[in-house]
């Protein structure tokens, strides 16, 4: 009897996935065009899948080896399943490969019911809590179906009633794992993730993985630009249906692990932001529908329906042509997501890094911004007073262009005007206004000079850089600032650009070349100031007298760290100081974000508590006296604190007050040597 109804059962399944298949990619292609590779994207996903997707997966040794266990056994078993029971294909080595394959996703899914039996916060409920029975279901039934197989159950064993219990259970175990893959539940990530990785939107992650974090490379991490000059399209994302189509297959791929919501600080903070919600909400807007099967968290303070906790749930209903975002913030729940979830955010990417299938959260956010401000202008707080100070005198705070070199009047700085040419062109950045940054300009100056660097500035031919126009969503300012910018960088000829702002940095090496043409970044370098003083060091120009103060701890700004991938440079200097650094628990690709990226400080959203004030506890924690910072929005955030137990001070300042006269010649001493130990 299972002879007959094998077939029959396992070819159901996979004609009623094809169909579900078809479905969901007609979902998904009612999006925007983007151009992908359709070949090589394909050629390349096994590799992505198995291979590059495990480095992240593989921070959680335990569920790595998990999932390696259940998926690999289903995938094994499946094909083993249609080769075997479905086209009748039976012999001792397939069914015993089979038999093989599916006791090794049987003893995965133990581990996931283990994980199951009391799962972390971060973990969704509902459906996904049926899916370790699912999967013992599906493997089981497939072991006990094959052992005639093999020889260890004659062929004829078993009654009917036997036969009819079996195929009760592979039914369900082919509807949860193959016909819902596609249909929707618990394993739909499985099918649109691989086709996620296949078709995303930044292929160049995936070359830049390397030892568990993704390493910085130009373009992988800057946001896509915006053609302002298409006539009748949309500025910015409004509903589903304007997102991309691998944007649009990228959100289907959340598995609601929840990884993104544990290190995201708009979440911790108690700011109503949660990016695995905000990834469900964009589901439901593909789909149609409502968030009432939604089985997470919601938004911090918020049940679902974004109302407050303790006042009735409202479900949010959404289509793919429906409004995601109301622009107005007195309209109420009429759409998907509130406006104050997308201005909490601090596109510190820590989200991103952390998410297993690599959905892009901060380009979904910075996409829907853009609508928000460039179609309505409702940037809240002082966003639009920014905004407007940018057009009107090139810089955020407002103030006369003419005085962004008023704290150097003493110092001299060769102007690129005058010199027209020179080795390193230093890019102050805004920082140039504010009176605690220019403590930080000043002794970075200091510190070229002693190294004999040919340096000059472009003083008041600088503008912003544009990035937090851009963060904002005003894609039309930052592009006018980037083309007058990118126009008169054109005029001067030198090596490298080098800045204390990670933002600049980000922003000069990543995004400006978009529209600066492929030969914008081919004549020179950008170097954060962190990376510039350890090649000045290894090359035996600078020469520091030993640390006597007290402990430090360091602070790696996101724009430095996950946007580039330097985690290093900035270590190395600490320890050319005489530093031993007191690691703090969150650091690296994991630290925590000080609240400053993202214009978060100028919409200001409020949450329970603030996240600058969190990582000033982190501090606190390490037992440090001191944070060494390299990037003046985490300096002007973490000094903010009230009562902070620790002093602030970026690299440069520190180096600064180290440096002593070099040997004769430049050479290098017992106390002076290259530093090409990796500390990450």
């Amino acid at each position: 009897m299972l002879e007959t109804l094998l077939p029959i059962l396992i070819f159901a399944a996979l004609a009623l996935a094809a169909i579900g298949a078809w479905r969901r990619i007609r979902l998904w292609r009612q999006g925007r065009p983007a151009e992908v590779d359709l070949l090589r994207g394909l050629a390349a996903m096994p590799r992505r899948y198995l291979v590059d997707l495990h480095h992240v997966v593989g921070r959680d040794k335990v569920m790595s080896n998990t999932h390696v266990t259940t998926a690999g056994g289903f995938v094994a078993a499946a094909v083993l399943m249609i080769l075997v029971h479905g086209l009748g294909l039976a012999n001792p080595v397939l069914g015993g490969l089979l038999l093989a394959a599916s006791a090794t996703m049987f003893v995965g899914s133990l581990f996931v019911a283990k994980r199951r039996r009391n799962p972390p916060a971060r973990l969704s409920r509902g459906a996904w809590m049926r899916l370790p029975k699912s999967l013992m279901a599906f493997s089981l039934s497939v072991f006990l179906i094959t052992l005639p197989t093999v020889g260890v159950l004659p062929q004829d064993a078993g009654s009917w009633v036997l036969a009819l219990i079996l195929s009760a259970v592979l039914v369900w175990g082919l509807g949860e794992m193959v016909f819902g893959m596609t249909w929707g539940g618990p394993m739909k990530h499985a099918f649109a993730g691989a086709l996620h990785l296949a078709f995303h939107r930044r292929p160049e992650r995936f070359s830049s993985m390397s030892g568990g974090k993704s390493r910085g490379e130009a373009g992988s991490t800057g946001l896509k630009a915006l053609h302002l000059g298409d006539p009748g399209a949309k500025l910015g994302v409004e509903t589903p249906s304007d997102f991309t189509w691998n944007q649009l297959l990228g959100f289907d791929a959340c598995v609601q692990c929840g990884r993104c919501e544990a290190v995201c600080p708009a979440f911790a903070a108690g700011q109503p932001l949660n990016p695995k919600k905000l990834i469900q909400d964009m589901v439901v807007g593909l789909a149609g529908g409502s968030d009432a099967a939604y089985s997470g968290s919601p938004h911090p303070s918020q049940g679902l329906g974004g109302k407050s906790v303790g006042e009735p749930s409202l479900v949010r209903y959404g289509t793919p042509h429906g409004t995601i975002v109301a622009p107005d913030p007195m309209s109420g729940g009429t759409a998907l997501v509130d406006a104050e979830t997308l201005w909490s955010c601090t596109t510190c990417r820590a989200c991103v890094e952390e998410c297993p299938m690599m959905i892009e959260h901060v380009d979904a956010i910075v996409d829907m911004r853009r609508f928000l401000t460039l179609e309505h202008g409702n940037t809240p707080n002082k966003g639009a007073e920014v905004l407007d100070n940018l057009i009107a005198t090139d810089n955020p705070g407002g103030f006369d262009p003419g005085s962004r070199l008023h704290w150097a009047a003493d110092l001299n700085l060769p102007l690129m005007a005058d010199v027209k040419q020179a080795e390193v062109l230093l890019w102050l950045g805004d920082g140039a206004f504010d009176m605690r940054n220019q403590r930080t300009l000043r002794a970075l100056v200091k510190v070229l000079r002693a190294a004999e660097v040919d340096f000059a500035v472009l003083g008041n031919e600088e503008r912003d850089s544009g990035d937090v126009a851009r963060r904002l969503g005003d894609e039309a300012t930052f592009q006018s600032l980037a083309r007058r910018n990118i126009a008169t960088l054109a005029k001067y000829r030198f090596q490298r650009i080098v800045t204390c702002d990670p933002h600049s940095f980000h922003v000069l090496g990543n995004e400006y070349g978009e529209l600066g043409g492929p030969d914008f970044n081919a004549n020179y370098e950008v170097r954060h100031h962190s990376t510039y003083i350890a090649e000045l060091y290894d090359m035996g120009r600078l020469a520091f007298k030993p640390w006597k103060g007290g402990t430090v701890t360091y602070h790696d700004p996101c724009y430095l760290g996950r946007y580039n991938g330097e985690y290093e440079a900035p270590r190395r200097v600490l320890e050319a100081l005489g530093i031993q650094v007191s690691e703090m628990a969150r650091s690296g690709f994991r630290s925590r974000c000080c609240g400053g990226g993202g214009g978060a400080p100028i919409t200001d959203i409020p949450g329970k508590q603030r996240i600058p004030d969190m990582r000033m506890n982190d501090v606190e924690e390490s037992g440090a006296e001191l944070v060494a910072v390299g990037c003046p929005q985490c300096t002007a955030m973490l000094e903010g604190v009230v009562d902070g137990p620790a002093e602030v001070r970026d690299i440069a300042e520190l180096v600064a007050d180290a440096l002593v006269a070099r040997p004769a010649g430049g050479a290098t001493t017992a106390t002076h040597r290259p530093l090409a130990e990796e500390v990450i």
